[in-house]
């Protein structure tokens, strides 16, 4: 059981892991939420969580965390699973009900399983001992959390049957198979990726595994991923067939579809046609959209905004799956925080456009649907084509695919196989006519005595049906395992910054440098390094004008720790109840004047805090005095004296030249001169203001993002009382 102000055990997590069953198997897909939530109707949501984040802005809105319909992906690869898991956790409680691992480099050209739990290198190493601990961390968060998680990663490469047997057997809700993946990208022979792929298939098949196909890589090798438009669908119809004769459900079979452009290209104009012909030619299947990362650079706000336009169509377009990309990719750098960033921009954009196919349509007639026609018919003919050549096989051999060419067109520079090359080539081995495997699940001719019900029968259970049958392998490698990287920080309850793994005292620093490109970049290097940052890099920069300013952003090592014990921790304080506080004010009358000083329009933040319609200090019978904006202080204090008030709010947004503090000290200051200032209870607020910034400037206190009017009211009584001002 999880406790949400505690951290997860890793270690009992790895306790008595040879002895955990997965609790469940097969995919799961989120529940429609009927009715209102909060005082909104939706159209298209899912059923809340039991503990959740929501949205920053859900506190104008009671709180509510409204859930989009699709599943929501995200996607980790920090190398260390021990690290990922608490990222699984933060993920979850934001939304994600699906965590794709993303698998070490490397391991599709792995003959066989590892075992173990190594470092991996741009990825996690799918092992028996990392899949099962995740396996038994998500069955912990999903009952925090209130939602079943789908676990997801690869079955591809040389051993893809043997990672297929494992996933079916751990608990391993989706994953990734696509024969022509292993072609194309990794250079696996041909027939051996297919034979592969079809006992891969029927295994997971077996446990109502969700299949998602690699047909999406096209966007990202090709030199022109808005060209391939055409092969994507071809890809995806080879593979959504080959998985139906292999024994999957439609309903179990998803493509992986990606955007093919990205702004400044025209990207609606051209991406929105792609996704309505695909929606059209394969409705019977499942659609996983994904954000198209292929033209990504290092600006975080730039790939926020594809996401947003690519979670766009697929609103318009439908779709079941939602995959997340973070915003980080381009850098090569995925960070904690920057997996949440993503699940909420995906789930911001998806809730906030509820119901919008209810209000609009697309045309049915015009550009959308003659483009969408003519990107079906390029597909039809390129299928013809492959026929025409003798097939699959023949038609990788002469580089029909991933060429740069919109078919028919062609530009020599597709990507070529040979029939009789690539890793494993001749390793397929006919089945001699009295072949017996006595395993379930198991693809093609079998000859299963009659009497068996089934094939395992003889052996009292196989693997499938019996998970005790297992044997487990904790580790192979003494140096090289989760043990080793756990007992570092063990002992170690101080605090480090961190954005990949566990105290790795990682931190990046915006900077803005008024030079140019080259000097900017050199000297943000050397400002890193004076602030005693250790392995400075720069990760992103952005020229703002040639001559005029670059944005640079770095990152580093901190080289030192926060002891915990030595924190100063202020305890938050407890709001009075709204009865308590309208009897206090009923007997004791106050009066406020309140405005925002200064040369400063700002007035929503003050009339949240005073109006009784936002439940502010109005509605605790407190008579407010509003002056309005741009208010000179003398003015504001004149009025108080006018008045006869005991409070004084002053209201201070702009914070340029820190001007929201010079005003707070000649507040204090004229206060004084005036001789009224122990007459006063003087209250600042604003974004930037905090309680010490505020009563260093000379005000009772200070309030900034968050407050509201019952905690200025409460403290209104608490000096009330400390100034003995009550009259009961």
């Amino acid at each position: 059981m999880l406790y949400e102000d505690k951290k997860l055990d890793i270690f009992e997590i790895l306790r008595d892991l040879d002895k955990y069953h997965p609790k469940r198997k097969g995919w799961t897909w989120r529940k429609k939420h009927e009715g209102t939530l909060g005082e909104f109707e939706y159209s298209e949501i899912s059923e809340c969580l039991k503990k959740s984040e929501p949205l920053p802005a859900s506190r104008s809105f009671h709180g509510i965390d409204p859930q989009p319909e699709p599943v929501i992906t995200t996607e980790i690869a920090s190398g260390r699973f021990e690290d990922d898991i608490r990222r699984m956790r933060m993920a979850a409680w934001h939304g994600a009900d699906h965590i794709m691992v993303i698998r070490t480099a490397g391991q599709s050209h792995f003959d066989g399983l590892i075992e173990g739990t190594p470092e991996g290198v741009g990825g996690v190493p799918i092992t028996r001992k990392q899949v099962r601990a995740t396996r038994k961390a998500l069955d912990i968060i999903e009952d925090e959390v209130g939602r079943e998680i789908n676990f997801h990663s690869y079955v591809s490469g040389v051993a893809g049957p043997d990672i297929a047997v494992m996933f079916a057997e751990e608990g391993v809700n989706g994953a990734h198979q696509d024969p022509q993946y292993n072609v194309l990208y990794r250079n696996i022979n041909m027939v051996r990726s297919f034979v592969d792929a079809a006992v891969a298939k029927r295994i997971m098949s077996s446990v109502d595994m969700l299949q998602i196909d690699g047909a999406h890589n096209a966007n990202a090798t090709a030199m022109k991923g808005y060209k391939v438009m055409p092969e994507l669908m071809v890809q995806h119809a080879i593979n959504c067939k080959f998985s139906e004769m292999a024994g999957m459900r439609k309903d179990l079979i998803a493509l992986s579809t990606v955007p093919p452009t990205s702004s400044p290209a025209p990207c609606l104009k051209i991406d929105l046609p792609y996704a309505v012909a695909l929606r059209e030619i394969f409705k019977d299947y499942k659609m996983r959209a994904q954000m198209n990362t292929k033209y990504i650079e290092s600006c975080t706000r730039e790939a926020t905004v594809s996401h947003t336009l690519n979670l766009l169509i697929s609103k318009l377009t439908s779709v079941d799956i939602q995959s997340t990309i973070t915003p980080d990719e381009g850098r090569n750098v995925p960070w904690h925080y920057n997996n949440i960033h993503a699940i909420n921009t995906a789930k911001q954009a998806l809730v906030g456009m509820d119901g919008l196919m209810d209000m609009i349509e697309l045309k049915n007639q015009g550009y959308l649907r003659d483009k969408a026609r003519e990107l079906k018919e390029r597909a039809i003919l390129f299928l013809e084509e492959i026929l025409e050549v003798g097939g699959y096989f023949k038609a990788v051999e002469q580089g029909f695919f991933v060429d740069s060419g919109e078919y028919p067109e062609r530009n020599s520079d597709g990507i070529s196989r040979k029939i009789d090359g690539g890793i494993g080539e001749d390793s397929i081995i006919p089945r001699e006519s009295s072949y017996y495997a006595p395993v379930c699940a198991h693809f093609g001719y079998n000859n299963v005595p009659k009497k068996y019900n089934k094939p395992c029968d003889e052996i009292q259970g196989c693997t499938l049906c019996k998970h005790e049958k297992i044997k487990f392998i904790d580790e192979l490698d003494e140096e090289d395992n989760v043990n080793k990287r756990l007992e570092l920080n063990k002992e170690d309850s101080s605090i480090v910054p961190e954005v990949e793994w566990n105290k790795d005292g990682v931190v990046s620093v915006t900077l803005f440098i008024p030079e140019g490109e080259l000097i900017s970049e050199a000297s943000a290097l050397e400002i890193g390094k004076k602030m005693n940052l250790t392995d400075v890099e720069v990760i992103h920069k952005e020229v703002l004008q040639k001559s005029e300013g670059t944005l640079v952003e770095i990152k580093g090592r901190v080289n030192f720790k926060i002891d915990r014990d030595t924190l100063v921790i202020k305890e938050p304080k407890k709001s009075l109840s709204e009865e308590f506080l309208k009897n206090f004010f009923h007997e004791n009358p106050v009066k406020v004047v309140a405005a925002t000083v200064g040369e400063d329009e700002h007035s929503v933040g003050l009339r949240e805090t005073i109006d009784i319609k936002h439940g502010g200090i109005e509605k605790y019978g407190i008579q407010c005095v509003y002056l309005g904006t741009s208010c000179p202080i003398e003015k504001l204090l004149d009025a108080a004296v006018e008045t006869k008030a005991q409070v004084v709010l002053a209201s201070t947004i702009i914070t340029h030249n820190e001007i929201h503090i010079k005003n707070m000290k000649k507040l204090n200051d004229l206060a004084i001169e005036k001789g009224i200032r122990d007459k006063l209870i003087i209250i600042s607020g604003g974004t930037q203001v905090t309680e010490d910034i505020a009563k260093a400037s000379g005000m009772d206190t200070g309030f900034g993002r968050g407050s509201k009017g019952v905690h200025v009211a409460t403290f209104i009584y608490d000096e009330f009382q400390r100034r003995g001002w009550c009259n009961k």
